[in-house]
């Protein structure tokens, strides 16, 4: 806007219309750099207004009038003042943000919690990468716990995004971290898990006015799943409603997919017959499991191709679990080139082995 302005002033001062009084309209340039362009635009602004101001006078034999240099001096003094009040704002503006990227991590710190390196028979990393550029959390979830009845794990991912995603993020995560260590079955946990979300649902509806119905539930629903690696050299699973997860074995890559699909948390009432039962698969020393959100496995790139993950899996099949991760972040960005549609999560596992048993050149 106010290059456009001084543009205008430019074309009424140099044809016909130049009786059109136009001073007043370059004075206001810079105030109006000031409001969106921050303190470079305001100068830059102020310097295209006294270029104006020069030509026009010039092409019209104004100098030595008043009007000009009254101009001129309006000019500086308000340039002046903009610049001064946009560095002003700028700086509070870059303090505030400062201090909600702390407040931000703090959050994620306490909701995101990083994974241990070493879990029982398990090493673990994890990944996560926000879809929004500056943002710290959103609505996908996860955690790895170790327990009695051995190492358990959830990942997640909530419908919708913003604040209410990440609430609910936080409900899931709260209730699995309570359920994990008394509950002796993974169905019962997961089932504290939907209970608690449709509980919060009640109250969220309530507190909006609105009757905590099954609509109100279809509007918060998280995919999740949840794992339980024993001492035992296999895994159990229960899926609701999630992408499954991926078993490196001996250099081959198998998704485990679900005895019985069911729906995800929050929509318990599709459910048909038995709430659900655990699957299990064979976990043997040496191999990797990869949990992740639909993030990874729906990024797209410029073509609409879906991104490989099994294909990455295999590439990288001898990297450590802290190499995998960073090329799979780099492959994902490349991908996308650098614009991921949605949040991702990745929880990244490997069956610890004996040392005298160790592969050369396997995960460790």
């Amino acid at each position: 806007m106010p290059f456009a302005i001084a543009l205008l002033v430019l074309l009424i001062e140099l044809t016909p219309a130049h009786f059109i009084y136009t001073g007043p309209m370059l004075v206001a340039t810079p105030a109006l750099a000031a409001l969106t362009m921050g303190p470079k635009g305001t100068l830059a602004a102020a310097g295209v207004a006294v270029g104006v101001s020069v030509t026009t006078a010039t092409y019209n034999g104004a100098w030595g009038t008043q009007q000009v240099y009254t101009n001129f001096l309006a000019l500086f003094l308000v340039s002046m003042a903009s610049f001064m009040t946009s560095r002003t704002a700028r700086t509070r503006t870059e303090n505030e943000l400062n201090q909600i990227r702390r407040i931000a991590t703090a959050a994620q710190e306490v909701l995101l919690r990083p994974v241990p390196d070493r879990l029982g028979p398990v090493r673990a990393a994890s990944m996560y990468l926000a879809a929004e550029t500056g943002a710290q959390i959103g609505g996908d979830l996860y955690d790895v716990v170790q327990t009695r009845y051995g190492v358990r794990m959830i990942v997640g991912d909530v419908r919708g995004k913003g604040l209410p995603a990440v609430r609910a993020a936080a409900v899931v995560l709260g209730a699995f971290r309570e359920a994990v260590h008394y509950e002796d079955d993974l169905v019962d946990v997961i089932d504290h898990c939907g209970a608690a979300l449709r509980r919060d649902a009640v109250v969220a509806g309530a507190g909006a006015g609105a009757v905590g119905d099954g609509d109100a539930l279809l509007e918060g629903f998280v995919t999740a799943l949840v794992a339980q690696i024993p001492d035992g050299p296999h895994v159990e699973v229960i899926n609701r409603g999630h992408p499954p997860p991926l078993l490196l074995h001996e250099g081959t890559v198998r998704s485990l997919m679900p005895t019985v699909p069911l729906p995800p948390l929050g929509l318990e009432e599709f459910i048909d017959g038995p709430p659900g039962r655990t699957d299990s698969y064979p976990f043997a020393p040496g191999d990797r499991l990869l949990l992740c959100t639909d993030g990874v496995i729906e990024a797209r790139d410029p073509d609409n191709t879906f991104f490989d993950l099994s294909e990455a899996m295999m590439t990288m099949r001898d990297h450590t679990r802290e190499a995998f991760l960073e090329g799979l972040r780099r492959a994902l960005l490349r991908h996308t080139q650098s614009r991921l549609a949605d949040d991702v999560a990745i929880i990244l596992v490997d069956r610890r082995e004996d040392e005298g048993h160790r592969s050369a050149g396997g995960p460790t």
